[in-house]
């Protein structure tokens, strides 16, 4: 039993990665092999071993295959800016064929829970009029859709779950993020999305003291993705 999966989110800043570790924790937790891929990541900083990203770092640190960081993270760029600004600064062409590139090795390591890790939304531009959402869609990979729950959610949710739907893809779950403890209507919110997201919600995760990967995973169920 092989799974992979997109994940993306509303926004930049929602706690995608956080909650793309906690659903590989729980993967492992459940007896499943991991592995993760976040193929391009800017923000990384300038270590003895090269570039790394802490969002990359934590997918790593919950694979259950032995996996080197250069294959979970092939393309890592020092500005903290949107990666295509990025990888221009650092003379790189940011296409699709080179992220599917990176990417089949890792599916093709045939985890029973594998996860690709986008940056930011579902629209982040690559080189000329390419979209990192071009990446699932070669590959052909459901989606599992984080959503940071703040105000003006709802309209980002659905957006992005039409975006998804109209690229030819299935919205495989979605994810509520609480990252607006204090939002209004927090319940009413919910139940919005409840209702008009084409997918099954595979957790909500409430703001956390300690926000690591087996704390978020206690909040998550992989039921509805059929483990």
């Amino acid at each position: 039993m092989n799974h992979a999966y997109f994940v993306t989110g509303t926004d930049t800043e929602i706690g995608k990665t956080t909650i793309a570790a906690g659903l590989l924790h729980a993967a492992r937790r459940a007896g499943l092999s991991t592995a993760a891929a976040k193929p391009v990541a800017s923000g990384c900083q300038l270590t003895d071993a090269g570039l790394r990203n802490d969002d990359a770092l934590a997918l790593l640190a919950e694979c259950s295959l032995a996996l080197r960081y250069e294959e979970v993270n092939p393309l890592a760029f020092a500005p903290p800016i949107a990666p295509h600004l990025a990888a221009r600064e650092a003379g790189v062409r940011l296409d699709v064929p080179a992220l599917v590139d990176a990417v089949r090795p890792i599916l093709a390591r045939q985890a029973d829970f594998t996860l690709v890790e986008g940056a930011g939304g579902w629209r982040v531009p690559l080189a000329g009029t390419a979209s990192l959402s071009d990446l699932p869609i070669v590959l052909g990979l459901p989606v599992i859709l984080v959503v940071g729950v703040r105000l003006g959610c709802i309209n980002h949710a659905l957006l992005s779950a039409e975006a998804i739907q109209r690229d030819g893809l299935r919205l495989a779950g979605w994810i509520a993020n609480l990252v607006d403890a204090q939002t209004s209507r927090l319940e009413e919110n919910l139940a919005t999305l409840n209702e008009r997201l084409p997918a099954p919600c595979l957790g909500r995760v409430p703001r956390l003291d300690r926000a690591d990967a087996a704390s978020v995973a206690a909040h998550l169920d992989l039921a509805a993705l059929g483990f």
